[in-house]
């Protein structure tokens, strides 16, 4: 059994990506910690960019924190009791990621990782996602002197009780898979336009897109793109199928859906969520999930219309009384 004394245990910070170990070792706390919780506590991007993925503008700073066990190897999996990730940007703000492993919580890990996150970098310009918005979260936010300053939904359809409407595309524009090697630029370039304003999504790179190339989940047949005669690429809707896990069934994702400025009003995004669903339905999977912008209202309404309901939140916290 590890001491209760966090306060007391060394904290490793690292800059960068991290070595193959110790991404072992947080691969398996996230997974303890979305085992317990229902979430993932780290985002897609926060996990391409340990692995070392081109961050472009953006830096990363990682905090480990070991409970020390004199009767174990400290860097084995099961010792490593709490991890906070950092994604910095050019301009010196931050979004921060905190996760602690079920069988250390409420032992004041969260607050000596904080205490040496303010020390390593300080809390200027730092916001935090707290994913599925869990009381814990909340309460240490408050704590902190963070309050909400944005949601993403989590949004879910069952194939056994919504009916679609037809794919209707806008005349003269056509379905195809996207074909790897070809359409990379095409797509950087009709992506940056759709999602000029968006802070995450808008800013993916040849690596970002490269590092989702080549996850095992990546099938181009399921990346959707709606050409015009001209074969201009004027729309997407990338999908992604989350495999099985133990208890819980696959469940397929309306991974992203744009369209660029110039085909928006046509009812692309409408038929291209559409086209996108009835994909993953064709390969058995009864429910699809996707991520929203709460203030997102035009999407919001648009995916309740397809049958979708919320069914959780993401919560971004930010200084209220602090900088």
């Amino acid at each position: 059994m590890n001491p209760a004394h966090p306060d007391t245990w060394p904290v490793l910070v690292i800059k960068g990506a991290v070595d193959d170990e110790l991404l072992r070792d947080f691969r398996t706390l996230a997974a303890a910690a979305e085992e317990s919780d229902g979430n993932p506590p780290l985002s897609e991007q926060t996990m391409v960019m340990l692995r070392g993925a081109d961050a472009g503008d953006h830096s990363l700073l990682s905090l480990a924190l070991y409970a020390p066990d004199e009767d174990s190897d400290p860097a084995t999996a099961q010792d490593l009791a709490g991890l906070a990730v950092v994604v910095e940007a050019a301009d010196g703000s931050g979004v921060m990621e905190l996760a602690v492993h079920p069988a250390y919580r409420t032992q004041g890990v969260a607050g000596r990782l904080l205490g040496a996150l303010g020390e390593a970098r300080g809390f200027a310009g730092l916001s935090a996602w707290s994913h599925g918005n869990h009381e814990a979260a909340a309460e240490l936010a408050a704590r902190f002197g963070y309050g909400p300053v944005r949601e993403l939904w989590k949004m879910r359809l069952m194939s056994s009780t919504s009916e679609l409407p037809d794919a209707v595309l806008p005349d003269g524009v056509e379905l195809r898979a996207f074909v790897p090697g070809q359409d990379e630029s095409a797509w950087l370039a009709a992506n940056r336009a759709a999602f000029a304003h968006h802070p995450e999504q808008g800013a993916m790179t040849r690596a970002d897109l490269d590092a989702r190339m080549s996850e095992d989940w990546f099938d181009p047949a399921g990346f959707l793109l709606a050409v015009n005669a001209a074969g201009e690429l004027l729309g997407f809707h990338w999908t992604k199928v989350h495999p099985r896990q133990g208890p819980h069934p696959a469940i397929g994702e309306v991974y992203v859906v744009g369209v660029i400025p110039a085909a928006q009003g046509m009812g692309l995004g409408k038929a291209l969520t559409v086209a996108g669903i009835k994909h993953l339905q064709e390969q058995q999977l009864h429910a699809v999930m996707l991520y929203v912008d709460a203030d997102n209202t035009a999407a919001v309404a648009l995916y309740q219309k397809l049958g979708f309901v919320r069914w959780d939140v993401d919560v971004m916290y930010g200084p209220l009384t602090r900088n």
